[in-house]
């Protein structure tokens, strides 16, 4: 689920262009300097410069990171039991790496649906969609300060939990979680019953109180986004064609070609230092 947040985080951050993979310097912040990106998993980003590795000492500045990067997300939806769906190839590398844009243009913890429907369609995403792409959260993780709002101080009111929670699901994160301030690096599965499979459990789950996410647990409860998310529990092939469509649709955003981009030699830093600002 790493890489597959890996990938996500860039797509949003910037287009898909692996500015997320730019390291940040003693000179010049990056993506990655950003919030939002500090809690992505340093052994995705391993893989990705390994992969980069073994191929540039095959056929040198020919596969992008961007590239790389694409097709590392599709196998890891693959892999454990999701659809396959095109990658087009011939994508370049960003040349700058904001570290300003993540914070900005990926979907908070704390959003409202309003504002996490605004987000996608602002980017040309429709409301289906959305609820499609959302369904990435079968896989992964996220930290208990993502959630903890919801199991120990709902509404600004300490020790209270969010009642559209599973009381057994809130109990279990209540323990989990209960040294997340002295070590930010807890974090519990997005899909609690089975988190190491690509299925459509994430939204049946949102239709028992076993959301992980407010935003998660708002799609169930929103008219705009409930008929999906029971389309989706009840139909894993509707929810499989229209993940394949979304994320592929995803893959093209921003993608960058010609003079716009370069192939980098390596993933983590330009192939000729910063641009000038």
């Amino acid at each position: 689920g790493g890489g597959l947040r890996l990938f996500f985080h860039d797509c949003f951050g910037s287009g898909c262009d692996a500015a997320v993979l730019v390291a940040a310097t003693a000179f010049e912040k990056s993506e990655q300097s950003a919030e939002i990106n500090h809690s992505l998993p340093g052994d995705a980003f391993d893989a990705v410069v390994r992969a980069k590795l073994a191929l540039e000492l095959e056929c040198p500045e020919v596969v992008s990171c961007a590239a790389i990067l694409a097709l590392a997300a599709r196998v890891l939806i693959t892999m454990p039991g999701g659809p396959r769906y095109p990658i087009s190839f011939g994508r370049k590398d960003s040349l700058p790496s904001s570290p300003t844009a993540p914070d900005k243009e990926m979907p908070q913890s704390n959003f409202t649906m309003d504002q996490v429907i605004k987000l996608f369609q602002d980017k040309g995403f429709t409301v289906q969609e959305m609820v499609a792409l959302s369904g990435g959260h079968t896989l992964g993780f996220s930290h208990c300060k993502e959630f903890a709002q919801r199991i120990y101080d709902y509404q600004g009111k300490p020790g209270s939990v969010d009642p559209t929670m599973n009381p057994v699901l809130s109990k279990g994160l209540q323990t989990a979680c209960k040294e997340y301030l002295k070590d930010p690096t807890i974090a519990a599965f997005n899909d609690v019953m089975t988190p190491g499979k690509f299925d459509n459990m994430y939204f049946v789950n949102l239709e028992r109180g076993l959301g992980l996410l407010a935003t998660d647990e708002e799609m169930w409860s929103d008219k705009r986004t409930q008929p999906f998310v029971k389309l989706y529990a009840s139909n894993p092939t509707a929810f499989f064609d229209d993940f394949s469509r979304a994320i592929d649709k995803l893959s093209l955003f921003g993608v960058k070609t010609g003079a716009a981009g370069e192939i980098r030699r390596r993933c983590d830093t330009y192939n000729h230092g910063p641009m000038p600002k």
